[in-house]
């Protein structure tokens, strides 16, 4: 079982940055694969960006390739995703997801732990 807390987000300008972070409770962070997700409003949760253990591979949705970088410090059992280049359609609120299944990208249904959330606001 692993808790997860978000924080980071915020209100910023189009081309503006962002760092989110989740921290894991437990001892075995890291072992699990870890991702970040994002919910807008009237829409699905959708994939953002995942990493797996031992920061072996990253993959990126293609709406965030190139801008957003995720990445994970084992040692403090914290994930990160570090949004640069902000843009209005980025507005959403912003789930950490972990599971220990090793195969695991970017469906919603196979990450079995997720934070409360945080939300990235975006303003043109």
């Amino acid at each position: 079982q692993v808790q997860l807390v978000e924080s980071g987000g915020g209100l910023v300008q189009a081309g503006g940055s962002l760092r989110l972070s989740c921290t894991a409770s437990g001892r075995t962070f890291s072992t699990y694969t870890m991702a970040w997700f994002r919910q807008a409003p009237g829409k699905e949760r959708e994939f953002v960006a995942r990493i797996s253990w031992r920061s072996t591979g990253t993959i990126y949705a293609d709406s965030v390739k190139g801008r957003f970088t995720i990445s994970r410090d084992d040692a403090k059992n914290t994930a990160y995703l570090q949004m640069n280049s902000l843009k209005p359609d980025d507005t959403a609120v912003y789930y950490c997801a972990a599971s220990m299944d090793l195969a695991v990208i970017r469906s919603k249904y196979e990450y079995p732990y997720w934070g409360q959330g945080t939300q990235v606001t975006v303003s043109s």
